[in-house]
């Protein structure tokens, strides 16, 4: 029973044996062939045909011309692929050589995942990142997202963002367009007119979109939909609103006096009159000294309402 399994063992390395020497002796002969042709096929299952088959060729230029004829093993595949894959338009691509001595080419156009508006323009980007020039000829409606990136700060680090709101279908109807500042200040414009959320970066969703359906809930609709221009949920644990009217309400005073019934006349002083005077000169019941006036001498011995005065005597010189 053993020798019968080891020879099943051996004898199925030799077939394959056998038919590695086969492949590698065919593969040979057909390397050192010449090519009989190219062919290509493009797979676009989406409405919006980014690229065709007749665009391509057209960018391949004098390749397939050069290739037609050539031996097999004297055309570089992989700089092929590399030129094909260095169009804009082309997300992925394939190049095989055929058992029938053809090369295939075999693509996948571009699959926009957001479209970028910046200070040069807008063009569309995939999940890598890839960008493709956006061109009146074809549309894409995907997330709009407005900014400024950079190799330090790419526009594919905001996607997460982006496919949050997409996998939510409230959040996907409220949400038109994200606009980022910086890093840590990134602004969700709704389709409510009339304000704009302040997210911050772009970290714990769940908390600041449970945040966020508290003011659309319970806020906005008590204190009205553009009562403020902005709302924060950029901190945690917090909702920061600002007001668009930013002036304070005038406070009115009403004492009950007629200000024409006043006379401002009365509350005034002439020069050389003190305090609880009316009359320059002449005092009021109360004794009392004008400013910088020294006390008077009272003769005679009188008593003053304030009490006894003594009477002051002359000292005679000898």
């Amino acid at each position: 029973m053993k020798r019968k399994r080891l020879l099943y063992i051996l004898l199925t390395v030799l077939a394959l044996g056998v038919m590695a020497v086969i492949t590698l002796l065919t593969q040979g002969m057909a390397a050192s062939r010449p090519c009989r042709d190219v062919t290509m096929t493009v797979r676009d299952s989406s409405s919006v045909k980014f690229v065709n088959e007749a665009e391509l060729w057209r960018e391949l230029g004098r390749w397939p011309a050069q290739m037609k004829g050539s031996r097999l093993d004297d055309i570089d595949i992989d700089s092929l692929e590399r030129f094909l894959r260095s169009i804009d338009k082309i997300e992925w691509t394939e190049v095989n050589i055929r058992p029938d001595s053809t090369i295939h080419i075999e693509v996948s156009p571009m699959r926009p995942v957001a479209r970028i508006f910046d200070s040069h323009g807008s063009y569309y980007i995939n999940r890598q990142g890839k960008k493709i020039s956006a061109q009146a000829r074809y549309f894409m409606d995907v997330p709009v997202i407005q900014g400024e990136f950079t190799d330090s700060f790419p526009a594919v680090s905001i996607l997460p963002l982006v496919d949050y709101i997409a996998s939510d279908s409230t959040w996907n109807k409220v949400v038109s367009m994200i606009k980022v500042d910086s890093p840590t200040s990134i602004m969700l414009v709704p389709v409510f007119r009339g304000h704009l959320v302040n997210f911050g970066d772009a970290s714990m969703f769940d908390d600041k979109f449970r945040r966020l359906r508290n003011v659309y809930t319970k806020i906005l609709p008590a204190m009205g939909w553009d009562y403020y221009d902005t709302i924060s949920v950029k901190w945690n644990g917090q909702i920061v609103a600002t007001r668009r009217n930013k002036a304070l309400p005038k406070v009115q005073y009403d004492d009950g006096v007629d200000e024409a019934e006043v006379d401002l006349s009365t509350m005034l002083t002439e020069e050389g009159v003190a305090a609880g005077q009316s009359i320059p000169g002449k005092k009021i019941e109360e004794d009392r000294p004008m400013p910088g006036e020294k006390p008077s001498e009272v003769s005679g011995g009188k008593e003053s309402k304030g009490g006894p005065v003594t009477k002051k005597k002359e000292i005679k010189k000898p």
